[in-house]
């Protein structure tokens, strides 16, 4: 995008155009399946495996209706985002906050945007390290697959693990330019997300059947808990959980119909919220009050009594972890827009200067894999993104602009929904800070 282009988007826009209006009429766009597996392949990332432990301190009929509350929360805000691009001149998130909000809209947006991606790349490489190569909570050890595999050598280490995975297979993805050259990844993802949810409710069914499942507990148990205000500490999971908004205009751009958008957000809202419940409540029948931040760390407890068990027990934790591998490329795309957009927006293209975009790809990627050898659990993460970052991207940011109202098309309802929707953020993030801060709460993970 040429630096006058650029002047339109309020100063620094979110991502990029993907093709011009010319190049758009020449080439034929992506179709709503590509967008709703996009979509679906945003939200299904890291945050699955933590579900199953918000079950654990909520309750089954609580996590589902909080689940569901924050789904339909998603799906207005992603409205409010489409009616305003609709209305207005730009074509990127920071466009629609710098279009509400000056400059300063827009920076505050992408810090936000590079904080929430930069660390979800993090959670990643922490649970493909869970998997591959073990970790400790709190006095058990859990092993990971290589270990189980082949022995405790170096090579079967978490340092040497992730290298070998960012190297052989995430490298390799994270240098498309194009999002929609992802779509054949992310309905893999998809599919991968799909057996491993199948096959863990399976495998609860079977436990149920045989009378080796855990009692669960369909509400909340405060001798447990210790008071009310820990199961706050849910909300920044769910939070991170529904994070779409960050890839709805690269997506929505690439569309042969944009107005397919909004219909592709609902059908993935659908999609994730069954995909989330079922992995929770299927999580929670199988470990109970055992069960790990990362759900994944968990398998290694089961299927050692025959091969068939071992054989299952890898398919399940191997096809989650592929299916990180291929949700990391989508998350980076994003990374990499906007680092370039802050600090060279001044310059050609990202996808016309070849070592701009190398330089972009590469040192996020190692600054990323040395945190993720350094930090060993995943729920710190979680809250610490979605009681900060991952809020104003999803609940704060699109309702402010609905607030501004600078086209003038919000209702009074609209705007009675909006302050609604940040009173209930800001006061869901204080709790959850408060609470995970101060001593007793910590035990809730």
């Amino acid at each position: 995008m040429k630096g006058e282009e650029r002047d339109t988007e309020a100063g620094i826009p979110f991502l990029q155009d993907i093709q011009s209006p010319v190049d758009a009429s020449a080439k034929k766009g992506a179709t709503l399946a590509s967008a709703v597996f996009n979509i679906s392949t945003t939200m299904i990332g890291a945050g699955i495996m933590s579900i199953p432990a918000t079950f654990k301190v909520l309750g089954v009929f609580p996590a589902l209706f909080v689940l569901v509350v924050v789904a339909i929360m998603g799906d207005v805000t992603g409205e409010f985002m489409l009616r305003y691009t609709h209305s207005g001149k730009s074509t990127t998130y920071a466009g629609l906050m710098g279009e509400s909000f000056g400059r300063l809209g827009s920076l505050a947006l992408q810090i936000c945007v590079m904080i929430t991606s930069f660390g979800c790349l993090i959670i990643y490489l922490i649970i493909m390290g869970d998997v591959l190569s073990g970790t400790m909570s709190g006095n058990t050890i859990h092993t990971g697959l290589l270990q189980e595999w082949f022995g405790f050598y170096w090579w079967t280490s978490r340092a040497f693990a992730i290298l070998f995975v960012l190297l052989l297979v995430i490298l390799p993805l994270v240098l498309f330019r194009r999002v929609d050259s992802l779509r054949h990844t992310s309905l893999l993802a998809i599919i991968l997300a799909l057996v491993f949810v199948v096959i863990s409710l399976v495998m609860a069914i079977e436990a149920l059947l045989e009378g080796k499942s855990q009692n669960l507990r369909l509400m909340p148990d405060f001798s447990i808990q210790g008071s009310v205000l820990s199961l706050f500490t849910t909300i920044p999971v769910f939070m991170t959980a529904f994070g779409y908004q960050i890839n709805v205009h690269p997506i929505r751009a690439e569309l042969g119909e944009p107005s397919d958008m909004r219909l592709a957000i609902r059908i993935s809202l659908v999609i994730c919220t069954i995909f989330y419940f079922s992995i929770g409540f299927s999580g929670y029948l199988l470990f109970g009050n055992s069960i790990d931040a990362d759900m994944l760390v968990n398998f290694d407890q089961i299927g050692h009594g025959t091969m068939v068990g071992l054989v299952i027990n890898g398919i399940v934790r191997l096809s989650y972890a592929v299916h990180l591998m291929l949700v990391f490329p989508l998350i980076n795309y994003c990374l990499r827009a906007n680092i370039d957009e802050l600090l060279f927006h001044n310059k050609p293209d990202l996808d016309k200067d070849t070592t701009r975009f190398l330089c972009i790809t590469f040192i996020p990627l190692a600054l990323a894999y040395g945190i993720a050898i350094a930090i060993p659990s995943i729920w710190y993460c979680f809250q610490l993104l979605g009681s900060t970052t991952v809020v104003c991207l999803i609940l704060i940011f699109p309702s402010s602009i609905i607030l501004r109202d600078v086209h003038g098309i919000s209702s009074a309802w609209d705007k009675i929904v909006a302050a609604m929707l940040i009173l209930a953020a800001l006061f869901a993030s204080v709790i959850a800070i408060w609470t995970n801060v101060s001593p007793p709460a910590g035990s809730t993970a």
